[in-house]
Order: C-alpha cells, then structure tokens, then sequence
C-alpha cells in the first residue's frame, strides 16, 4: 500500500480507503431507500480486518449510513486504535419518517458526540459537512459548529462532501474564505465534474477524498441489463436497464486500455483516478474480504496521454451519459 499526505494536514491516508456505506446496510428512512440492501456484519467485520491487513488507513463513515450501523461497526472493529484515521459525516437526517438536512450549529454539536459514541473514540480524525450547499454555508452556524468541534479538540480536521453534480459554488466559498482542510468529491471515468475543483483546492492545500471512483459498481464490468436489485439498494432507481445500455456503449472505447496495461476494468478505473496527484484517498465502497483484494491489487499510473484520452471522453462522449445518470438521482 502507498500513502499520500492529506494536503497541509498531518495526515498520511493510503491511496486506497474503506468507503463503508455499503456495510451499513439496507436502511430505509420512511419510503426512501439510504442503503445498498442487506449487509452480513460477520463479513463486514472480516472486511474491515482484511482492509487493516492490507495496509488501508482511512475509513470513511457517515452517521446517515445504516442509521448509524456503518459507525457503529467501525467502533466495534478498530475502536480508538491511533494508527487508523477515521472521517465521517453530518448533516443528512432520518426525521419524522422523512430524510432531510440539519447543518445548524445545535444539531451538529449534538450529533459529533453520537458519532463519537458509536465510533468508539476520543476524536474523529476528519469530519465533513454531508454535501452541505451554499445556502447553508453562508448562513455560517454549520462552519461555526465545525470550528468549535475543532477548538475543543473533539475533530482534528474537517472539510466538506461536495455536491455529486455541482461541486463548484459550494467549494469555491470555502476556498475563497480560507475555510477547511479538505473536500470529498465524485471523480470517476464517467464523472470528472470535479476535476477543476479538485486541482485548484489541492493548489491551496487542501486534502481530496474522491468517492464513487466505480459509479456504484458500474464501472467494474459486473453489471449487464439483466442485473437486478433488491428493494432496499438504492441502485434500483439508479442504475435502469436505460443507464446501463448507455453506459455500456458510451466507455466501450476506454476499455480498449485493458489490453494494453493488462488489467480489469476495476484496476482502470482506480488507475486513472490515482493518476491525478492532487487525489489524496480514494474510498470505493468495500463490504467483504474479496472486495478488499480487488480495490487494492495490480493499481498503477496511466501514461499521461491515456488519462488525457479519458478526459477527453469526459468532455465530450460521456456528457450524454451524465445528463441520464443526473437524471435518476
């Protein structure tokens, strides 16, 4: 495992971290699906082990997953363990049967000691506003809370989860008032919408965490039109017989580098995102062992001119497809 240094943090986070929505489970908040279906605890356990085994450092964690389950498996599993960096999130919210949003300063304060409390700690690593938007930065409780969780020495650093389709305006204002120490975004083969975010906030020093690096498992090649969700997995609104027909087609050509580098679509598709220097953690989703050794094996550089070809796609072959996939949610 290769490490990285979290922009001007003291951190040193591996290449490749434990994205754990998925060992949260299949949560429902009312009729709305939060989860990726069932989840065995035994082999999340085992996961979590295999991804220590591995060398992976950084977990990260959101106190929406699973209704607090994901945090409360990571307590019970690594605990306060100084070795292993820890990042959740706040700001998403089960209320009433409805899923909202709550970034005021009281439910924050509020909602850091639950987090504590299930993660098992005495200080969370990272903690991140829940792709919190303008709106609510400007009004400033949310940046408040997260400075006075960092003043008490309850966080050690804390940043923002940007927006999946418009990252840029609620990056920009914490940029342009010097705010935070890093931001998670949405990078991809498919979605490079935060590429200029990414490379202008790490010139400023700021720590990337680039999430959904496989588009919910679209990118690893598994899934034709005939794959079928459960109920409670939230890639059955998003991922359509529709999306993936057009996904199919749209990256056929980008595939073509499989042969020339010798890998599987998995190992590209990570490949390319650790091509980018600026990219400190990548955390696709793991829930079992298995999923451990395909994230972390055969990863390497692309050749400038191919990560160039693939944004090039990005710019002009994927746009199409983007539009569909922003359509599903």
């Amino acid at each position: 495992m290769n490490y990285r240094k979290f922009g001007n943090t003291t951190l040193s986070v591996s290449e490749i971290g434990f994205g754990a929505w998925a060992i949260g489970g299949g949560a429902m908040v009312g009729s709305t699906v939060i989860g990726w279906g069932d989840a065995d605890d035994s082999k999340s356990a085992k996961a979590i082990h295999t991804a220590l085994d591995a060398g992976i450092n950084f977990f990260d964690t959101a106190d929406i997953y699973g209704l607090g389950h994901s945090e409360k498996m990571i307590g019970s599993e690594i605990g306060n363990r100084s070795d292993v960096l820890i990042a959740t999130k706040v700001g998403n919210v089960a209320r009433n049967e409805q899923f909202t949003v709550d970034y005021s300063k009281e439910y924050i304060l509020a909602a850091c000691e639950a987090s504590l409390k299930r993660l098992n700690r005495d200080v969370i690593d990272y903690y991140q506003l829940h792709t919190a938007r303008l709106i609510h930065l400007q009004n400033g409780e949310c940046i408040e809370a997260m400075q006075q969780l960092q003043q008490q020495g309850k966080i050690r650093y804390w940043g923002l989860s940007l927006n999946t389709f418009e990252p840029n305006d609620d990056a920009d204002f914490l940029l342009n008032h010097h705010l935070g120490n890093g931001f998670q975004l949405v990078l991809n083969i498919i979605n490079q919408k935060a590429v200029p975010v990414m490379k202008k906030a790490a010139a400023k020093g700021y720590g990337i965490i680039a999430r959904m690096p496989l588009q919910f498992g679209l990118l690893t090649g598994k899934f034709d039109e005939q794959v079928n969700f459960s109920e409670n997995d939230h890639r059955k609104n998003r991922l359509t017989k529709q999306v993936i027909d057009a996904a199919l087609l749209a990256t056929a050509p980008v595939w073509e580098l499989c042969s020339k580098y010798n890998c599987t679509k998995t190992q590209l598709a990570l490949s390319y995102i650790l091509s980018y220097d600026e990219v400190s953690v990548i955390i696709p989703g793991i829930r079992t062992p298995e999923q451990v050794k395909l994230n972390t094996d055969g990863l390497f550089k692309l050749e400038k001119a191919d990560q160039q070809l693939i944004e090039e796609f990005g710019n002009d072959t994927f746009v199409e497809l983007m539009e569909l996939i922003k359509k599903q949610g």
